[in-house]
């Protein structure tokens, strides 16, 4: 009975493997199992992330669209506004309510500009439609204080404005047509977006108006020219003081040699050339003479002409030797010697031993601050180390301002606050808008400040106030 319930050895070995194959199988079946449940674990997660990345860019694309909406939609009624207030203008006759109107006209304009510039919109595409918002801003800026003045508007001002609201009528129409397509969702942002103005031109037989077909209702704009600074002549501004016959680069370098003196210079080397339209300029490096080897200063020279348009040596500056008046007169004498004769010093600044000081040209008792010059002393030995003349090469010319309107004491009683005025006679000063006025200069104090006024000589009315800052830096101007 015995043998009947014995187990071999090799059945239980028997055994054993299939339990092994068994577990095995098992084991592969659970990993099997694991490495799907990851797979289904990351596809959802995938899955999950993409809807959410889709969901948060549909809602950032809806985000920009009603900020675009926002922007065109106040772009259109600022327009509106500037239409009313130009025709306004042309119907007022009182000075105050020119000059209110105009106001109005100069704040809608300067808005509906920056809401066009919010717009997703190529630069080229709106060239012409910023110009015109921003010269309409601008000359109704210049009106306002003309006639705030007292001076009422002339005729030819008041054709400019009618044609200007000729302008503003089209241009209301195109964004009025442009708003219905845009409700409608004939137009969409992302499509202007990624329009250049020639393919925006090839789909206008499919759209009534858009932003190029606009801005090319302004190409035949009149040209504006009035005290402000995106008038036609600021933005053709040349050169009054440039004068001369074009120069190599070899004989710019001999004008230069000639400024710097004789046995000055050791070497000249052109860096680049500078073509910015108004002064175009030679850029040199240059070696000083019976100097340190590393002894170098640079400059530019100009190709009309030959003129030397700033230059500049940075070196060490030793212990101050010479006071201010000293540097004063040995900048006045640099400026002689090199034919700027007539220039008298005004304001200066003290920095790292270099006495920076300004000269204006003088004329017949009159003093011209646009023609300014900016020498650089240095104050341990008296050597010119900087110059630049950019102010005088832009603006020196012949004027003929004429006899005054007002007499000095007449002018002198539209000082009417402060004490101690003295008057420092007849000069000219510029404009933020590349225009100069005549004007008496007077010197005064309020408690322990001093300030300079300018009363226009013609018409008396008070053009500028300056504070006069005293400091152990220098004196300046604010």
């Amino acid at each position: 009975m015995e043998n009947n319930f014995r187990i071999s050895e090799d059945e239980i070995i028997e055994e054993r493997k299939k339990y092994e194959e068994s577990y095995k199988a098992l084991q592969h079946s659970k990993a099997r199992h694991r490495t799907k449940n990851v797979i289904i674990a990351i596809l959802l997660a995938t899955t999950i992330f993409g809807a959410y990345q889709y969901n948060t860019a549909m809602r950032l694309r809806q985000q920009l669209n009603n900020a675009y909406n926002k922007a065109f939609y106040e772009l259109v009624d600022y327009i509106k506004n500037v239409e009313v207030m130009l025709m306004k203008a042309r119907m007022t006759s009182s000075p105050e309510l020119t000059a209110a109107t105009l106001s109005d006209v100069w704040r809608e304009s300067f808005c509906a500009a920056s809401n066009l510039g919010q717009l997703p919109i190529s630069v080229g595409v709106l060239s012409n439609t910023e110009k015109f918002l921003t010269q309409v801003a601008d000359l109704s800026k210049s009106m306002v204080k003309q006639t705030t003045n007292g001076n009422t508007i002339d005729d030819e001002q008041m054709k400019t404005l009618a044609e200007l609201h000729s302008f503003s009528v089209n241009l209301e129409k195109g964004l009025l047509e442009m708003q219905q397509d845009l409700s409608n969702g004939n137009l969409k942002w992302e499509n202007v977006a990624s329009e250049e103005q020639k393919e925006m031109k090839e789909i206008s037989e499919d759209m009534p108006q858009t932003f190029g077909s606009i801005n090319d209702q302004f190409e035949e704009m009149p040209t504006l020219i009035y005290d402000g600074p995106y008038s036609e002549h600021m933005q053709n501004r040349k050169a009054l003081g440039l004068t001369g016959k074009k120069m190599t680069e070899n004989q710019a370098i001999e004008k230069l040699n000639k400024f710097m003196g004789d046995g000055k210079v050791r070497n000249v080397a052109k860096l680049a050339d500078n073509n910015n339209g108004i002064i175009d300029t030679y850029n040199f490096r240059v070696e000083l003479a019976d100097k340190e080897k590393d002894s170098v200063a640079e400059a530019d020279v100009s190709v009309v002409g030959g003129h030397v348009v700033w230059y500049l040596y940075n070196r060490e500056v030793g212990d101050k030797t010479i006071d201010i008046n000293k540097a004063m007169e040995l900048g006045a004498k640099f400026l002689k010697e090199r034919n700027y004769p007539n220039m008298k010093q005004s304001y200066y600044m003290q920095n790292d031993g270099i006495a920076t000081i300004n000269y204006a040209y003088t004329e017949n008792g009159i003093t011209y601050y646009p023609d300014l010059i900016k020498v650089k002393v240095a104050l341990d030995n008296g050597e010119i180390v900087g110059f630049e003349a950019n102010g005088y090469l832009m603006n020196h010319t012949q004027r003929n301002f004429g006899t005054p309107k007002l007499t000095e004491a007449q002018a002198r009683e539209k000082v009417v606050r402060g004490e101690n005025i003295k008057s420092s006679g007849l000069a000219v000063i510029p404009t933020n808008y590349g225009t100069e006025i005549l004007c008496y200069e007077f010197t005064g104090k309020v408690e322990d400040k001093d300030f300079l006024v300018y009363i226009n000589a013609n018409t008396g009315a008070e053009e500028e106030v300056l504070i006069i800052i005293n400091s152990e830096e220098g004196i300046l101007t604010m």
